[in-house]
C-alpha cells in the first residue's frame, strides 16, 4: 500500500481532478496527516546526537519526511528520540518528560546504549536500556547508528502509524487520554515506584530469615 498519498489505491480518479479530490477513509487521512508531521523533542544524550544532528542537515534532510521541527518543550512534541548512553541520573528527567508530551506520543530508542545499555551496560551508573522505565516503538541498532539508520526508524515508525485506528487508540477511549509512568526515585540506587510492593515483599522475606536465625 502507498501510504504517501492520500487516496486508496484501487479507485481511478481522472488525471485532470487527482490533485482535487481524494477517496480515503478517516484512519487514513488521519494518519497521513500525523506520519507526516513527527515533531521530535528537541535534546541528545550522548555521541548518537550527532548522527541525529547530521540527519537534520541538508545531506540527509529529514524535512522530507516532516520531521525537521525539533520542538525544546515536551508540551509541543509527539516523539522522544532518545539518542545515547542513559544514565540512572538522567531517567527521572527523562520520565518527567515523557509524562508531559501530549498523547499520541512515541519513543525511538536510538542506539545500542538507548536500547540495551551498549558498551556501558555493565557499569554501576547506566541504565541497560530506556524500555525499563519507558514504551519503546523503534529500536535502531548500531554504535552510532548513521543517519541513513535513523532515518530507516523513522520510516518504521511512519509505518506503525499507517496502522493505527481511530477506535482502538488509547487517546480517544473513555477515561485517562493519557498513562503517566512513575518518575523514579535517585538515592543511593535508582528506584523504580512501580516495584515498591516487591522491594517490600523482599524486604521483609528478608527481615524475616534474619530474626529466624
Amino acid at each position: 500500500m502507498d501510504n504517501e498519498k492520500l487516496s486508496l489505491p484501487g479507485y481511478d480518479i481522472p488525471e485532470d481532478i487527482q490533485n482535487a479530490v481524494a477517496i480515503t477513509t478517516l484512519d487514513r487521512l488521519y494518519n497521513w496527516g500525523r506520519r507526516s508531521s513527527v515533531w521530535p523533542l528537541m535534546f541528545g544524550l550522548a555521541c548518537c546526537a550527532i548522527e541525529m544532528i547530521a540527519a537534520q542537515a541538508s545531506r540527509y534532510d529529514m524535512a522530507r519526511f516532516g520531521m525537521e521541527v525539533m520542538r525544546p518543550t515536551p508540551r509541543q512534541a509527539d516523539l522522544m528520540l532518545v539518542s545515547g548512553t542513559v544514565t540512572k541520573k538522567m531517567v527521572p528527567a527523562l520520565v518527567r518528560l515523557y509524562n508531559q508530551m501530549p498523547e499520541p506520543k512515541y519513543v525511538v530508542a536510538m542506539g545500542a546504549c538507548a536500547s540495551s545499555g551498549g558498551p556501558f551496560k555493565e557499569g554501576y551508573n547506566v541504565v541497560a536500556g530506556i524500555d525499563k522505565f519507558l514504551p519503546v516503538d523503534v529500536y535502531i541498532p548500531g554504535c552510532p547508528p548513521t543517519p541513513q539508520a535513523l532515518i530507516a526508524g523513522m520510516i518504521k515508525l511512519q509505518e506503525k502509524i499507517d496502522k493505527e485506528s481511530l477506535k482502538k487508540v488509547r487517546w480517544y477511549r473513555k477515561g485517562a487520554d493519557s498513562v503517566e509512568v512513575p518518575v523514579p526515585i535517585l538515592g543511593p540506587d535508582l528506584i523504580d515506584p512501580r516495584r515498591n510492593a516487591e522491594i517490600k515483599s523482599a524486604a521483609a522475606v528478608k527481615a524475616t530469615q534474619e530474626s529466624a536465625s
